[in-house]
């Protein structure tokens, strides 16, 4: 098994990768004392989204550098559709071989750009990910052990499947802003950014979901304050929860 100490405000936390003789393998995060039951948490599940550029990365980074694991939809989407797998038949079999790069990987970009041009495309694609990606979720979930998970669910708005979560926190940002973020990070033009925001759930569809909102329209130091006020938050409801 492979393990790393981890450190929230109070405890000290060592997650484990235990490996089974089946094959399979367990996620366990637990508090370094002798009177542990593992049995005996209950885990408070955190759904994390925002639109295109609003800065959902940056919270979860910062949620995982203060202890917390993370379920990360996006990353899930990239393992469904790798070389291999049933999710990378199925694209290539739908969209061509032009969303294959060198490399013999999906190319996401191509991909990308030719659903948000073309609604019934997207629709088709949402078909074919949606279902693996609710699957591997829902299976990490079962797996993690920890007082309190993050899972950044990007398009949680727009999805209609339901996913065992606790609260749901949105981060929110003006158009504007997005569109800027987005253009710099992915080197796309604010036309591109603007057709992507349009085939999303609205900002109020989202708001509308929120048991919590993040402002990420001010600075870093601005945004990471409210992401550690979220945390100890977080933890006591975590703790209330196990009494």
């Amino acid at each position: 098994c492979v393990s790393k100490i981890v450190s929230t405000k109070r405890t000290p936390w060592q997650v484990l990768n235990v490996r089974h003789s089946s094959g399979s393998s367990q996620l366990c995060c637990h508090p370094i004392n002798a009177n542990f039951n593992r049995s005996n948490v209950l885990m408070l599940k955190i759904g994390l989204s925002g639109g295109i550029g609003s800065g959902k990365t940056t919270v979860a980074n910062r949620f995982e550098h203060l202890g917390l694991p993370i379920i990360d939809a996006d990353a899930v989407a990239r393992e469904v559709v790798a070389w291999g797998e049933p999710g990378f038949d199925q694209v290539v079999a739908e969209f061509g071989p032009q969303v294959v790069n060198p490399q013999g990987d999906v190319d996401r970009a191509v991909l990308r750009n030719l659903v948000f041009q073309d609604a019934d495309r997207l629709k088709l694609l949402e078909h074919i990910l949606h279902p693996l990606i609710h699957q591997q979720i829902l299976d990490r979930i079962e797996r993690l052990v920890a007082p309190c998970c993050i899972v950044v669910i990007p398009l949680l708005a727009e999805s209609r499947r339901e996913y065992p979560l606790d609260r749901v926190l949105i981060v929110d940002a003006p158009e504007p802003l997005q569109i800027e973020r987005s253009s710099t990070r992915d080197r796309q033009s604010a036309d591109q950014i603007a057709k992507i925001i349009q085939v999303q759930a609205t900002r109020s569809q989202r708001l509308a979901l929120a048991d919590d909102i993040i402002d990420n329209s001010g600075s870093v130091s601005e945004l990471y304050a409210q992401v550690d006020s979220l945390y100890q938050k977080y933890m006591l409801m975590s703790i209330n929860s196990d009494a």
